[in-house]
């Protein structure tokens, strides 16, 4: 859905460092690169990042009460 804002297994902060990271693999750079860039060096919270899965658009239609 949306990526957390701390990390499931250490209770970093990581929230605030998914924009920058997405915003340079999907202009192209290595992943394991921008990890390094954004700052995550633990092994837990690089997981958080490369295993996200962005599903906000697919739930989001049905998470409108509907009136019948």
């Amino acid at each position: 859905m949306i990526i957390p804002v701390r990390c499931f297994s250490c209770g970093n902060v990581i929230g605030h460092l998914w924009e920058r990271y997405n915003n340079g693999v999907n202009d192209g750079r290595n992943a394991g690169e921008m990890l390094d860039e954004v700052g995550l060096e633990r092994y837990c919270c690089r997981r958080m990042f490369v295993s996200h899965v962005e599903l906000i658009d697919d739930v989001a239609p049905f998470s409108v009460t509907r009136m019948e």
